[in-house]
């Protein structure tokens, strides 16, 4: 592999001595002796899938119809659950819904749900949606009709993959299943198969690398055909950069209030993470996200169900499109090279013309510009005396915000797109940024003026203090009558009364990514303590580290 890439012999050696000398070489000759052995029955290795909202949350692919069919009712207005008609072109059952249900325990991600007390306890471990979920299980449905720009039209309705992206991270620097995704693009189109029409697709390789080797190996028009166009390298989809649906698409999801799908080959598929108007997300590998786009919806059993019709109307399925490893191995041994990765990377830190076009400040340290809406100067050492501040108790505290398990840091600090009415967008309103350039929280952390108008602003997250609100809201009891307002004019409010701030929440508190602004913002907030069942590690020490009480 590391010649594979390009590495230089001095250091390919060197990892060699590396791993002998800490026992880490493998050697067929020799048995490596374990304090702990483990035994696992290969045939019990299938395929899955992840979701519709947490990473663990495995769903076996063969599985993934009940699975979707299972978890589609959390995310459903009541006065859109309607038994379905069997109309077997949508693959819908007539049948119930599940009675006797407790959204906050079978949800697997409750983000701010109380289980009620008859629930079970264990609603922050992961689940696996579709385990022994009957096989005819119906679903909600509310048949939307689209009509786009092109006169073309159709209907979308709970459960379509409105989003279907291979990412940056995790998946595309393995060859093989970057490959074995072309594959299924270059068989589908041989047998008449496109996306369907509402399927914002797209690819984000996270290296030049894997373009070269699909215009190598042939594969980039068969790509093209179907909708999975470069759209550039590094985070996109994944970290919320989809940019919006197809117009169209989005408006129709909006109006019916449709829970619609993404499906991408990321890592991460929290709540409000992807699109602000997707409901649910899962992460596949490269080739599945293929599949799922050519398919359009989630409701559909992607072993025995077709993909599609052929032009002389024969079913094709996954299987038929589906590459043997041999031909996924001729290619790669055919396509890709060492001198791929050593050409692409000879000036990787020099940069391209227009980063060396950029104009550098001189001098010792930074220049800060007071107008720039992405750098300021941050506000922590501001009257910051030599010797610390003594630790003093909390009193008179109030509650900003009482939430329930698994709060993720993506809850607390979203890295995603700025909303136009939120203080965030509001700010950069202010400030002379057009809508279009607001770009994403991720890309704004150097300026802490959006960031903590940014903290606890997720669209998905429920504060028990409001109820009935899904978002950035709290109550603030510097008012009168305790108005319904955003956390962050909340905050303001009590850090000029001087009311110190307290979170209440759930087990799993601070989880997934180890974000620093999910502290930062915490901190600037005016939040002096956080009251847990359980933290994420990382998380706690980072509260630690910015002076917020973790309990």
């Amino acid at each position: 592999y590391l010649r594979l890439t390009g590495r230089d012999e001095s250091q390919i050696a060197l990892v060699e001595a590396y791993a002998k000398t800490q026992g880490l070489w493998h050697d067929d000759d020799r048995e490596p002796k374990y304090s702990e052995y483990l035994e696992l029955d290969l045939a019990s290795v299938v395929p899955s899938i992840a979701g519709p909202k947490r990473p663990q949350d495995r769903v076996v692919l063969a599985h993934a119809k009940q699975g979707f069919r299972e978890a589609i009712k959390d995310y459903v207005a009541d006065d859109q659950v309607e038994p379905a008609a069997a109309d077997p072109d949508r693959r819908i059952d007539d049948a119930p819904k599940l009675n006797g249900y407790d959204e906050s325990v079978a949800e697997s991600f409750p983000a701010s749900d109380v289980p009620s007390h008859n629930g079970g306890e264990e609603s922050t471990d992961p689940h696996e949606y579709g385990e022994g979920v009957a096989a005819d299980i119906g679903r909600p449905s509310k048949p939307t009709p689209v009509t786009l720009a092109d006169g073309s039209s159709f209907e979308i309705d709970h459960g379509a993959v409105t989003i279907a992206a291979i990412t940056s991270c995790t998946n595309t620097s393995n060859p093989s299943v970057m490959i074995g995704a072309a594959l299924v693009a270059k068989k589908a189109v041989e047998r008449g198969l496109t996306r369907k029409p509402w399927v914002k697709t797209t690819l984000a390789p996270g290296s030049k690398v894997v373009s070269d080797y699909y215009d190598r190996s042939g594969l980039t028009p068969y790509l093209d055909k179907i909708g999975f166009n470069l759209v550039g390298y590094g985070c996109t989809t994944c970290i919320g950069n989809s940019g919006p649906l197809i117009p169209e698409v989005s408006a129709a999801v909006n109006e019916s209030d449709l829970a619609v799908v993404s499906v991408l080959s990321g890592n991460r598929n929290f709540e409000g993470r992807i699109n602000p108007d997707i409901k649910m997300n899962y992460l596949a590998s490269p080739p599945l996200v293929v599949a799922y786009a050519l398919a359009g919806t989630m409701d559909i059993d992607l072993m025995n169900d077709p993909l599609g019709t052929d032009e002389s109307g024969q079913p094709v399925y996954l299987r038929d499109v589906w590459p043997t490893e041999a031909e996924i191995d001729e290619i790669v041994a055919s396509a890709i090279g060492s001198e791929m990765f050593t050409d692409s990377y000879a000036d990787v830190f020099a940069g391209d013309a227009q980063w060396q076009a950029l104009p550098t400040p001189q001098g010792q340290v930074f220049e800060w510009d007071p107008d720039s809406t992405y750098v300021r100067k941050p506000p922590y050492f501001e009257g910051m005396p030599s010797d610390p501040v003594p630790v003093t108790d909390i009193r008179g505290a109030r509650v900003l915000l009482k939430l329930g398990d698994s709060i993720t840091t993506d809850h607390i600090s979203p890295a995603g797109s700025i909303k136009a009415d939120s203080p965030a967008g509001q700010y950069l309103t202010e400030h002379g940024v057009p809508r279009g350039e607001f770009n994403s929280y991720g890309s704004r952390r150097g300026n802490h003026e959006v960031m903590i108008r940014g903290t606890f602003a997720n669209i998905r997250l429920r504060n028990q203090l409001a109820p009935g609100t899904e978002g950035g809201f709290t109550r603030d009891f510097t008012q009168p009558d305790a108005p319904v307002s955003t956390i962050y004019e909340a905050s303001e409010h009590y850090l000029a009364a001087g009311t110190p701030l307290v979170i209440l929440c759930g087990k799993e508190y601070g989880s997934g990514s180890s974000r620093d602004w999910a502290a930062k913002g915490t901190a600037l907030l005016g939040v002096k303590a956080v009251i847990a069942e359980s933290y994420e590690r990382i998380h706690r020490s980072n509260l630690i580290g910015m002076g917020v009480l973790p309990l």
